[in-house]
C-alpha cells in the first residue's frame, strides 16, 4: 500500500503551491467577506433581528455599524442575555437552527462548566481547518510512508451526555463523533476506547492496545499526552516510545505554551519529531502553525470566525482582568506587532463580539501570524506589576534551565499581609533543587522580562515565596476537581476560591 502514502505526498506538494497563491490574498479582505457572510446568515434570527443585521448590511461602514449597536459579550452575559434559550431548546436564537452539542469549557475553579454552543457549521468549519493543517506538512520533508500510519488522539469520551434537548460533551469528543469514513482507518484510539468516560480505565485499555498500533502522529494536550507516552513506556519496559512506535515522527499540540513541557517529553522519545502547534478552542480554530520554520501561528481568516482585537492595557482592562466599559476596540487593519491584545470573536456558532479570553500577540503582520501570550484573567497586577503568563512561561524556563530539570507545572498566586504585596508561586518538580535559590533565580529572570515588575520589587512588591511540589500533586487536583484528561490545563495564576481551594488540598495532602 505505499503507492498510496506517495500518491498523498504528491497532492501535498501541490497543495505548498496552492497555499502560496493562497496567501497573496488580502488578510483584511478575507475578513470582511467572513463578517459580511456571517451577518448575511444570521439576520433572521432572534439576535440578528434586535441588533438590526438587515440595515448592517445595507450600510455602507458594516463593521463599525455592527460595533456601535452590538455590545462586547463575556460568557455570563452572552449565556444570560441569549445562549440560556439555545439550551432550552428553542431555534435561530443567535445562529439560524436548533444547537444540537454544547462543548463543556475546560475552565479549572471547580465552578460548573460553561457551555459552548458547538453548530455542525461549526464543525464543518473546524474540519476545513484541520484539513488544512494536515496540507500543512508540506513543508515538512516526511516520507511517504508517514502518511499511512495511525493518528493518536488522546482526547475527551465520544460518548456525549444527553441532555434534554442537545449533547455535551468535551470539544476534543465532539469532533471525534464526527470523523469522516475516510480518516476512520488511521483514527486511534478507536471508537469504541473514545467512548470511554472514566479517565484510568481510557488510559489502561490505550496501554494495552497500544502494541497493535503504528502510530506516525500524536495529537493533545502536552500534560496528558506525556502520562500516557511514560505508562506505555512504563507497562512494557521500554526505553523509549519509539520502541513500540517506531514511525512517529510528529506531535500536534495547542492550547498551553509547550516549552515547559518539552524537555521532559524528549526523555521519552529516542530521536527527535517534529512539533507542530494548533489553536482550537470551544468556540473555533483560531490559527495553526502552516511550515515547520516559523514557530508562530497562521489565523484563519476565511473560515467562520470574524476577529477583532482589544489591546490588553490598564487602559481597557482592570487589574482583575475585566474589560472597562470604554475599552478600545480594533480590527485586523488596525493592530501593530508586538502588542498584547484580548481576542473578541463573531463565529458560525453564533458567538458574536465574545471575548474568548485569550491574549495574543502578532509576530508577522503580512502574514498574520500569531503567538498565545496568556489569558486575560489569568494576568497578575496587584501593586502594577503587571506579570503576564508570557512572562511567567520565560521566567520559569530561564530558571529551570539553570538548574537543568523541567517545569511542566507551575502557578502562582498575589497576596496582601499586613500591608505588605506578594507573589506566591507552587511550582513542579520531581527533582531535589533549593527552593530558595531557585527562587531568587526565578525573581531575576522576571525582572529582565518586564520592567513594571523590576521597579515594583524595590518598592511595594517586597515579598516573593516559592514552593516545591511534586508534578503528580497537580495532576492530582485536577482529578479531584474533575478536570483530568481532553482539553483540561491548570491555570498559570490563582485568585480567590480557587487559591483557597488548592492551598487546603496542599494541606490535606502534607497532613
Amino acid at each position: 500500500m505505499a503507492f498510496i502514502g506517495k500518491a498523498i505526498k504528491r497532492a501535498l506538494t501541490l497543495q505548498k503551491t496552492l497555499n502560496i497563491v493562497r496567501r497573496r490574498q488580502s488578510p483584511v479582505k478575507k475578513q470582511e467577506k467572513t463578517f459580511l457572510k456571517l451577518i448575511k446568515k444570521a439576520q433572521d434570527t432572534a439576535f440578528g433581528e434586535h441588533f438590526g443585521f438587515s440595515e448592517i448590511l445595507d450600510s455602507k461602514n458594516p463593521i463599525a455599524l455592527f460595533q456601535s449597536r452590538v455590545p462586547v459579550y463575556d460568557y455570563d452575559s452572552i449565556h444570560r442575555d441569549w445562549w440560556f434559550r439555545m439550551l432550552e431548546g428553542e431555534e435561530d436564537v443567535t445562529w439560524p437552527g436548533k444547537v444540537q452539542y454544547f462543548a463543556l469549557s475546560s475552565g479549572t475553579s471547580g465552578a460548573p462548566s460553561k457551555k459552548i454552543p458547538v453548530t455542525q457549521a461549526m464543525i464543518r468549519s473546524m474540519r476545513r481547518t484541520s484539513v488544512r493543517q494536515i496540507l500543512s506538512l508540506a513543508y515538512y520533508d516526511l516520507p511517504p510512508e508517514l502518511f499511512e500510519k495511525g493518528i493518536f488522539m488522546l482526547g475527551g469520551s465520544t460518548d456525549l451526555l444527553k441532555r434534554s434537548s442537545y449533547y455535551e460533551g468535551d470539544l476534543s469528543g465532539i469532533n471525534a463523533t464526527q470523523i469522516p469514513f475516510w480518516f476512520q482507518a488511521h483514527y486511534k484510539p478507536g471508537k469504541k476506547i473514545a467512548r470511554e468516560r472514566d479517565w484510568e480505565s481510557k488510559l489502561e485499555e490505550i496501554v494495552l492496545a497500544a502494541k497493535d498500533w503504528d502510530i506516525g502522529i500524536i495529537v493533545g494536550v502536552p500534560a496528558w499526552i506525556q502520562i500516557v507516552i511514560e505508562r506505555i513506556i512504563k507497562h512494557y519496559n521500554l526505553k523509549t516510545i519509539h520502541d513500540i512506535w517506531p514511525n512517529l515522527m510528529i506531535y500536534v499540540h495547542g492550547g498551553v505554551f509547550f516549552e515547559p513541557y518539552k524537555k521532559g517529553f524528549e526523555n521519552l522519545l529516542s530521536r527527535p519529531i517534529h512539533y507542530i502547534e494548533t489553536y482550537l478552542a470551544s468556540e473555533g480554530f483560531i490559527a495553526l502553525q502552516s511550515d515547520n520554520v516559523k514557530t508562530s501561528m497562521e489565523m484563519v481568516l476565511n473560515n467562520g470566525i470574524f476577529y477583532e482585537f482589544i489591546p490588553f492595557n490598564e487602559a481597557n482592562f482592570g487589574s482583575d482582568g475585566t474589560l472597562n466599559p470604554s475599552a478600545q476596540v480594533l480590527t485586523l487593519d488596525e493592530v501593530k506587532e508586538g502588542v498584547d491584545y484580548a481576542l473578541l470573536l463573531s463565529t458560525c456558532a453564533g458567538a458574536w463580539r465574545y471575548m474568548i479570553g485569550d491574549t495574543i500577540r502578532f509576530t508577522d503582520l503580512e502574514a498574520c501570524e500569531i503567538v498565545i501570550t496568556g489569558r486575560t484573567k489569568h494576568y497578575l497586577s496587584i501593586c502594577g506589576e503587571h506579570l503576564s503568563v508570557d512572562n511567567m512561561n520565560h521566567g520559569i524556563l530561564k530558571a529551570a534551565a539553570h538548574f537543568g530539570v523541567a517545569i511542566p507545572e507551575f502557578c502562582v498566586a498575589g497576596f496582601i499581609e499586613e500591608g505588605v504585596f506578594g507573589h506566591k508561586w507552587f511550582i513542579g518538580c520531581d527533582k531535589e533543587i533549593d527552593a530558595e535559590e531557585f527562587r531568587e533565580r526565578l525573581d531575576e529572570a522576571i525582572k529582565e522580562l518586564n520592567d513594571d515588575y523590576k521597579v515594583e520589587r524595590r518598592s511595594a512588591l517586597k515579598e516573593m515565596k516559592l514552593e516545591v511540589l511534586p508534578i503528580d500533586l497537580f495532576y492530582d487536583w485536577m482529578r479531584k476537581l474533575g478536570k483530568e484528561g481532553g482539553q483540561n490545563k491548570f491555570p498559570r495564576v490563582l485568585k480567590k476560591e480557587q487559591l483557597a481551594n488548592w492551598e487546603e488540598f496542599i494541606k490535606s495532602v502534607n497532613a
